[in-house]
């Protein structure tokens, strides 16, 4: 079973190093300066236990891959990448090859279900940080985070249990779930503060905005009848697992990341825009989510750094 990693930034990056470093078989997809850095030097990986190259085979896209029967997809772009990844897959990569998504958001997998027969949901549990190209960290060790697997929509398999360990033998927590995506559907809970956290300074406000974010998605997928890993169940499978290792807060999440590169995208619209699709579903008000969408995409459009708007400025646009 060879991996091919299609998007080697933060998660899919370390996790790439951390199965290369386990004895399996990794092709990282990668692209600009990322990809130029990674050809020229390796990438560079660090964790708890400090910084090392590792020399991994890297292409620029699916096209330059000799597919091979046994080969895996792990789709670890974001989620508005997703499509475009899906054609350039589609136009080379057998139709039977298993597709695993491992990102955020819960429709991932329906679109890859349209071109791949075999489609695998991760629930993604692995702080990671990838500012500068060809560096990517762990911000937990010894495990790295946690890669629950299940088959889309539901059930689980053997192609499920082998991919759940080689995620183990690489270091990770992961256990195939045959719901899978209610354990999405809690971490798409706790993703749509990650819109909040990319453009908001951490000054008074903060915390209630994004804690008014979750409450109102928590009320949205209730009342569309969407069952959810709740706050406690998904705290318990964390548990003392995922330790920080490093001191210091990490500068933000993976939205927040997308705006420290000033790459132009962000995730918001497959996060809080799913919260605020499920809610225009049902006749339901979302304005949280909305705004916490809108003023992502502005962001990113606009090239405006991370944290850096006043959480009062923020709630002044509310319903706006």
């Amino acid at each position: 079973m060879r991996m091919i990693v299609y998007g080697a930034g933060a998660v899919g990056g370390v996790l790439g190093a951390y199965l290369h470093l386990s004895g399996q078989p990794v092709v990282l997809i990668a692209r600009g300066e990322h990809l130029a850095a990674i050809r020229e030097h390796g990438l560079t990986l660090q964790d708890g236990t400090g910084s090392r190259t590792v020399d991994v085979p890297v292409a620029a896209g699916p096209a330059e891959i000799a597919w091979q029967d046994g080969d895996v997809v792990l789709l670890a772009v974001k989620g508005e990448d997703t499509e475009a990844a899906l054609r350039e897959l589609a136009a080379c990569a057998p139709a039977t090859t298993p597709v695993v998504c491992l990102q955020n958001g819960v429709d991932n997998e329906r679109r890859a279900l349209r071109a791949f027969e075999h489609v695998y949901g991760v629930c993604v549990m692995s702080p990671t940080s990838h500012l500068t190209p060809g560096v990517v960290r762990a911000d937990c060790h010894p495990v790295p985070g946690l890669l629950d697997i299940g088959r889309f929509p539901s059930g689980t398999d053997t192609t499920a249990e082998s991919i759940a360990a080689a995620f183990r033998a690489a270091g990770y927590g992961s256990e195939p779930r045959p719901d899978i995506m209610r354990w999405k559907y809690g971490k798409l809970l706790r993703s749509v503060g990650n819109a909040v956290d990319a453009v908001c300074e951490r000054a008074d406000g903060f915390g209630e905005i994004a804690a008014q974010a979750r409450a109102e998605a928590v009320a949205v997928l209730d009342a569309a009848g969407i069952a959810y890993t709740p706050k406690d169940e998904d705290d318990a499978r964390r548990a003392d697992i995922l330790k920080p290792a490093f001191t210091g807060a990490r500068g933000g999440g993976s939205s927040w990341q997308s705006l420290a590169r000033g790459t132009g995208h962000i995730e918001a619209d497959q996060l809080s825009g799913e919260i605020v699709l499920l809610a225009r579903l049902h006749g339901l008000p979302a304005p949280y989510n909305e705004n916490a969408r809108r003023w992502a995409n502005r962001f990113a459009r606009e090239g405006r750094a991370p944290a850096s708007l006043a959480p009062a400025d923020w709630l002044a646009t509310l319903g706006g």
